[in-house]
């Protein structure tokens, strides 16, 4: 099978070698060296403050979702979501859940965030945003420059889901001023889902210092006080922070984050091209696209048997929605282990299932 999704992706040899080997334990100087390796590489990744500090929760992304919730917000706080989608909507639920005052921004699906969005919200005492830096569901790459000025001018801590954006697009933590970053080992990391990974500016350590953690496991206090040492305070997803370890020193040696942004790019740009050339019948949704994914709506079949289809009779995956999104959108990703080669074969299912006219 051809992976197209956007998570879990295909991994590299060397990342799948590390998940055939027996899992060591992990109280060791070694292990705290592979940690604390990982930290220094994610920071420069981000391109974070020297200050700033990295987490790693065994959970997936939507953990570090909530842990972001409970360990920084108050129902002192004022927040302002984006909800343009499946992800949005899931800090929606997180801050009712946690029962922080919040004010949705409710886009359409694949719409871009426009200043217009925000102009009314200026100078009303909120406290914290919360988006998508890439709306993963609808494909729709937000405007953080947008955002990060908005926060600057109201001082509002900023909570930035990165979890399909990181290693794909272009992120600067200190430039943003963001307080939290958060991302996944499943995405561009491309290593098996099961970790969380949080990037913690300054402005986020002084609020977890000063809330109260409802949440034992999910507590910064304690990761953060491990994670000086290189450990975590519960037992982790071990075999997936040495697997993160591998990726990361690949990632370094090929040239660092912008070497596999533009290595995404291209995949990206190649795959969209050829769509175009063959004239498929796929409308591109997102007004604002990231590397990551190309969010298609088709316009003669259901999103879903398209899914099926390429699944049951070609050997691929492509990625598709539930909800009310199941028959409107599927995703084709460019992340994780693939070559043009791969998208080779996509296209030519996509034009063989046009002669059989299904699509």
């Amino acid at each position: 099978m051809i992976n197209f999704t956007v998570g879990p992706v295909q991994s590299s040899d060397a990342v799948r070698a590390i998940g055939a080997e027996q899992v060591p334990y992990f109280r060791t100087a070694e292990f705290s060296e592979t940690m604390l390796e990982n930290e220094r590489l994610i920071k420069k990744f981000a391109h974070t403050t020297e200050n700033s500090r990295v987490v790693f929760l065994t959970c997936s992304g939507s953990g570090g979702m909530e842990t972001a919730i409970m360990n920084c917000l108050n129902k002192n706080d004022k927040a302002l979501v984006i909800n343009g989608g499946s992800f949005g909507e899931r800090f929606v639920e997180l801050l009712t859940l946690h029962e922080i005052p919040f004010t949705e921004i409710k886009l359409e699906y694949g719409k871009a965030l426009k200043p217009e969005h925000l102009v009314q919200y200026e100078r009303q005492g909120y406290t914290a945003f919360l988006l998508q830096k890439h709306e993963t569901s609808t494909g729709v790459h937000y405007d953080i420059d947008l955002v990060a000025d908005f926060c600057t001018r109201n001082g509002c801590f900023l909570i930035v889901d990165t979890i399909s954006t990181f290693l794909c697009d272009p992120f600067d933590m200190e430039a943003t001023g963001a307080g939290i970053m958060i991302t996944g080992s499943q995405k561009a990391l491309a290593c098996a889902p099961g970790i969380a990974v949080m990037v913690l500016a300054p402005s986020a350590l002084k609020r977890i210092e000063e809330n109260k953690c409802s949440c034992q496991y999910l507590d910064l206090k304690l990761a953060l006080e491990n994670m000086e040492r290189g450990q975590t305070p519960w037992t982790p997803a071990v075999g997936i922070l040495r697997q993160i370890n591998v990726r990361l020193k690949e990632i370094e040696a090929m040239g660092g984050a912008e070497v596999e942004i533009a290595r995404c790019a291209e995949l990206a740009r190649y795959f969209r091209e050829k769509l175009v050339q063959h004239d498929l019948p796929f409308e591109i949704v997102s007004e604002s696209l990231s590397n990551a994914v190309t969010p298609l709506h088709p316009t003669t079949q259901s999103a879903f048997e398209i899914f099926l289809k390429i699944k049951d009779e070609y050997g691929m995956w492509v990625c598709p929605n539930g909800g009310d999104m199941k028959d409107m959108i599927f995703r084709v990703g460019h992340i994780g282990y693939l070559q043009k080669e791969d998208y080779d074969k996509l296209i030519a299912a996509f034009i063989d299932l046009r002669e059989k006219k299904f699509i």
